[in-house]
């Protein structure tokens, strides 16, 4: 019989993943922000003003920031994993 005693996610694990959920959606929202934006008849000159330069320049950075912590998530887990596999033998 083989031993299913999986370890509970660790506190770091849990955050990497809210923080790729959260860069993800806020870029997400930034987007439809944007199409709506367009939608509703605003032209190039009124994006330059208020807070619309920063909802524009947020994807630029939200989605690469949130494939980094996407792949810091994979090495943290594969590396439980691996610890895993090892103490079982």
């Amino acid at each position: 019989m083989t031993k299913t005693d999986a370890q509970p996610i660790s506190r770091v694990q849990r955050i990497l993943a809210y923080m790729v959920a959260s860069a993800i959606g806020l870029s997400i929202l930034a987007f439809l922000a944007v199409i709506i934006g367009t939608a509703a008849g605003m032209k190039g000159d009124s994006f330059s003003q208020g807070v619309w330069p920063t909802i524009l320049v947020l994807p630029l950075f939200g989605l690469p920031l949130a494939i980094a912590l996407f792949i810091a998530l994979l090495a943290v887990n594969l590396v439980r994993r691996s610890r895993e596999a090892r103490s079982s033998r």
